[in-house]
């Protein structure tokens, strides 16, 4: 699940949006209202073993995933 959260509140927040991610959580970042970034979970292992492994869902994809009529 994504929580999306505006770029004042992850200012305010940003310790426990880390503290999300590194339980898996993915959090969508909106400027003006609008998606601007994505903080997503980092496994050492996905660094190690490479992104683009076929049974790995690649950013672009997660990407592609997010919904195209989002409101803010």
């Amino acid at each position: 699940m994504h929580e999306t959260i505006s770029l004042r509140a992850v200012k305010a927040q940003l310790s426990a949006i880390i503290e999300a991610a590194e339980k898996g959580e993915t959090t969508i970042v909106t400027k003006y209202g609008e998606p601007a970034a994505m903080i997503v979970p980092f496994k050492e292992e996905r660094q190690e073993e490479g992104a683009d492994r076929p049974d790995r869902p690649s950013f672009g994809k997660a990407l592609l995933s997010l919904p195209h009529n989002l409101d803010f």
